[in-house]
């Protein structure tokens, strides 16, 4: 095993202290990728040599390490790859690492009784296409034709699909940089089912990111949302906004699309994060000028609000459905 996938079990307030938490795993290795709100992806190649210790080893010391100086459990998953590490860290609990073994023959057992929805990059509409033909398992996804598969779910989907669920891990740990973000969550007191309580603590959670882009003379070229669920999985979509943007409207927009996408029945949501993403100045962003009057006025509008609330607070000025 050399890639390590670890979620760090971080209080909703707390998010601010995921760089530190990846500067831990950095003392280890450079090839880290964060997976923000509060995981991240580590490649251990390097370290299992020069420490003389495998990763299930480094993974016992990171644990220590992020108790002792950040008061910090985590829960962490260890795989030959990402994809497999990630899956490994559905089985994972706090004080133990759930390991998936080298061996082929070994990870395809592993694999094989998973139900599909473990898979990365699988969502809950393809999950239940897939179950609805009867291939409710990653053993059964495999053994499958792949034509079956690419009519189900698309020819470039299907292959990577039947791969993956044999256990082929193409996936690479790509260095990325968390800072260059800004992220908030909304938990629910109780675990939430009603989709217009989802959709005011996306409005919510829209508007403060746009208010403190703009405070930071920020915009944003990606926009993700992160769904955590009862059962403690979680659910990640991103979408590469039209422009730039730091346009409150605009950030809502697109995190009520990727809500919708995600396709949520009767999920019971614990709590719902988005994550401003490839930050920079607003000065070098262009803005597609406009021939409607609204979009206009709603911006003069915004910065006027924006004026408000550095003077009067945060609540002074707020949308209606979130004043209620």
């Amino acid at each position: 095993m050399t890639i390590l996938c670890v979620r760090f079990q971080l209080p909703p307030t707390r998010e601010a202290a995921l760089p530190g938490l990846l500067g831990l795993l950095e003392d280890f290795t450079p090839v880290v990728q964060a997976l923000p709100p509060d995981g991240a992806l580590a490649d251990l190649r390097g370290a299992e040599r020069y420490f003389g210790r495998d990763a299930v080893e480094l993974a016992s010391v990171i644990r220590v390490r992020a108790l002792a100086h950040h008061g910090v459990d985590c829960v962490i998953g260890a795989g030959p790859g990402p994809m497999l590490a990630r899956v490994a860290l559905r089985d994972a609990r706090p004080g133990m690492t759930c390991a998936v073994p080298e061996e082929p023959d070994a990870v395809a057992e592993f694999l094989a009784g998973k139900p599909v929805a473990a898979l990365p990059g699988v969502g809950a509409a393809t999950a239940r296409t897939l179950c609805e033909y009867g291939l409710d398992t990653l053993g059964l996804v495999a053994a499958a034709p792949l034509s079956t598969l690419q009519r189900l779910v698309g020819a470039k989907a299907g292959r990577e699909l039947r791969e993956k669920a044999g256990g082929i891990d193409r996936d690479r740990v790509v260095p990325n940089a968390v800072s260059r973000s800004l992220a908030t969550e909304r938990p629910f007191t109780r675990d939430e089912l009603d989709p217009d309580r989802h959709r005011r603590a996306l409005l919510s959670a829209a508007e403060e990111l746009g208010a403190r882009l703009r405070a930071l003379d920020k915009v944003c070229r990606t926009l993700t949302l992160t769904a955590r669920y009862a059962d403690r999985s979680a659910t990640t979509r991103s979408r590469t906004l039209k422009e730039p943007t730091a346009h409150s409207a605009a950030l809502t927009q697109a995190a009520y699309g990727m809500y919708e996408a995600l396709g949520l029945q009767r999920a019971r949501v614990r709590a719902l994060a988005l994550r401003a993403e490839g930050l920079d100045p607003a000065e070098q962003a262009s803005y597609q000028l406009t021939f409607d009057p609204l979009d206009e006025k709603a911006r003069r509008i915004e910065e006027v609000a924006d004026r408000v609330r550095a003077k009067f607070g945060p609540r002074a000025v707020m949308p209606g459905s979130l004043a209620a």
